[in-house]
Formats: C-alpha cells, sequence, structure tokens
C-alpha cells in the first residue's frame, strides 16, 4: 500500500487491498463524523463490524501512535474501551471493533443528571485501574511541547500573550504540585464526542453502557486535569459540575477533588488554544482553528479570574 489513504476514495478496493481476507465480504463502507483532524470510516460486513482511523496529516507532531495503542489495548481489558483489531502505523492507519446500539453525546447530555453515574464511572474506572501508560501527559510540559511546534512555525500572534499565559501556568502548577509518581492512567481529551452510551434496549448486550473513544493522547496525568479538561470542553453550569464530581468521587473528597479540577482548568484551554494554532499552519482540512484557539484562550483567561475570585489565587 504505497497510496496515501488521506488523498484517495476510502473505497471497497481499498479496503481489501489492505485486509485481503475480507476479500469476497459484502462490505458496507460509511464515512463517520467526528474528529477534526483524522478520517473515519465504519466497515460492516459478516466478517465484522470495525472503525477504521485514517491518521490526519502531519498528527504526528503530536501523537506518538504506540502509546495511543498500548492505551487502546490496556483500556479495552478493563472495558471502558473497543478492542484493537489491527495497528498499520506504516500505512497511518488503526482499526478498532465499532460500538454498535448507541449514541454519540453532545454537550447537552452532560446537562441531564440521569446520565452523570454513567459519565462518571469510566472515568473513575480509568482513573483506579491502577493501569501504567507509556506516555507520561505532564500538563506544563504538554503545554511547553505544543508552544515550541508553534514557535517552529514561525508564526506571530501578538493578540495574545502565548508567554505571559504559560508563566501563569509555571506559577499554578507550583502551587498544585502534584508529582509525576501520582498521576493515574487518564484520557485526556474528554469532550462529548468521545462518549459512546449504549441504547436502554441492547444494554444487555454489552459489558458496560458507556465507552470511551480516541485515546490519541492517553497518558499517565493529574486525574484532576481529565475531569478540568472535561469540563472545558462541555461547558456546563457550575452546579451541573459539581454534580458530576460528587457523583465522580462517590461523595469523598469533594471539596478536594473539585479545588484540583478547578485548579487545573487553564491547562486544557491553552493546550488546545496552541494546538489550534498550529493546525491553522500545519492542517489542509476546513476547519476555523482560529476562532475555536481564540476560544480557548478567552476561556483560560476566565478561569484564571475565577481562580483569583473564589480561591484567592493570584498568579
Amino acid at each position: 500500500m504505497k497510496k496515501n489513504l488521506l488523498e484517495i476514495d476510502f473505497d471497497e478496493n481499498v479496503f481489501i487491498e489492505i485486509f485481503p481476507e475480507w476479500q469476497g465480504c459484502n462490505l458496507e463502507i460509511t464515512k463517520l463524523s467526528g474528529g477534526i483532524t483524522n478520517k473515519l470510516y465504519r466497515v460492516k460486513s459478516e466478517k465484522g463490524d470495525v472503525t477504521v482511523r485514517i491518521y490526519g496529516d502531519k498528527t504526528e507532531l503530536f501523537i506518538n501512535r504506540d502509546f495511543e495503542i498500548q492505551a487502546l489495548e490496556e483500556m479495552s481489558k478493563i472495558g471502558v474501551c473497543s478492542k484493537v483489531v489491527s495497528y498499520m502505523p506504516e500505512i497511518g492507519l488503526t482499526v478498532v471493533e465499532f460500538i454498535d446500539d448507541s449514541i454519540v453525546l453532545t454537550n447537552k447530555h452532560f446537562l441531564d443528571q440521569a446520565l452523570y453515574p454513567e459519565i462518571a464511572s469510566p472515568i473513575r474506572k480509568i482513573h483506579n485501574s491502577k493501569v501504567t501508560l507509556n506516555k507520561i501527559f505532564n500538563p506544563l510540559v504538554e503545554v511547553g511541547k505544543m508552544a515550541s511546534i508553534l514557535e517552529n512555525c514561525n508564526v506571530k500572534y501578538p493578540e495574545f500573550d502565548i508567554q505571559g499565559s504559560i508563566k501563569r501556568l509555571e506559577k499554578l502548577s507550583a502551587i498544585i504540585n502534584i508529582p509525576e509518581t501520582e498521576f493515574v492512567a487518564c484520557h485526556n481529551d474528554l469532550l462529548a464526542d468521545n462518549f459512546i452510551l449504549i441504547k436502554e434496549e441492547y444494554k444487555h448486550k454489552y459489558d458496560a453502557p458507556m465507552y470511551i473513544i480516541d485515546w490519541e493522547y492517553a497518558g499517565m496525568a493529574p486525574k484532576y486535569y481529565d475531569i478540568a479538561d472535561m469540563f472545558q470542553e462541555v461547558l456546563i453550569p457550575r452546579e451541573s459540575e459539581k454534580q458530576i464530581v460528587r457523583e465522580y468521587c462517590e461523595d469523598r473528597q469533594f471539596d478536594k477533588t473539585l479545588y484540583y479540577i478547578d485548579l487545573f482548568k487553564p491547562f486544557p484551554d491553552i493546550f488546545w488554544f496552541l494546538w489550534s494554532l498550529i493546525q491553522l499552519n500545519i492542517s489542509t482540512i476546513e476547519f476555523d482553528f482560529y476562532n475555536y484557539g481564540e476560544t480557548k484562550y478567552n476561556n483560560a483567561q476566565q478561569n484564571i479570574k475565577f481562580l483569583s475570585d473564589e480561591y484567592g489565587i493570584s498568579i
């Protein structure tokens, strides 16, 4: 396979060339929505039902696929994601089992209190799994890596105080002071689209009611960062955040858990802000990366102000 899978139509002939053992099957190939940088397809036949992920252009700048596949394999063992079917980094492709009979969550689902146990359960299971992932995701270090990649793009954005924001995160990291020895397995990209809810009438067919997909950024990280990142994606009211945190920590150490989640909120926003500016310069995908990044930047500044107003933490 010498073709660039991003540049050709992913049809039956292409799939059979990669997986000749599916030759003769009645294939049904559907392009999936979701994912800004990768191409996703569902391939279904009597031989199986799978999701094919074709890695986006230059995603290797951010993602180590060996780390990702290790996370997928370990997390499938504890029942929070689908199993790996095939891993072919040499052609930029990973295949996992497709999770059928389900719906993809949206931000609005995070307003539904009835779903909070099902949202919190897999997150808690990941964090308590004692799985050791090969990737270390230190939020401050990862922000620094993104800043370096952006700097190498030789572009300037004077409207944003990037260095000032990073210095604030350095001060905040010193206040948080969680050593890497206390990091746990985390997903680190818990946006709504990555939660897959099994429909009520099909739950008897599955081991869990909720699964989590897209493990590209998974690694050992502070558990509070994982939830802070989720909250900065779904942007729900404060009271809804508190209810989800209470469900997650099972009413133990609630105040401490909420406090550290709040402290981490500016980190994912600056991380994804920098990621957006990088994509603006390297991606061929039609997406408004600038406005997406600007929103993240502004959210980070608002959360820094919140820390001052709520906790008296001035950085």
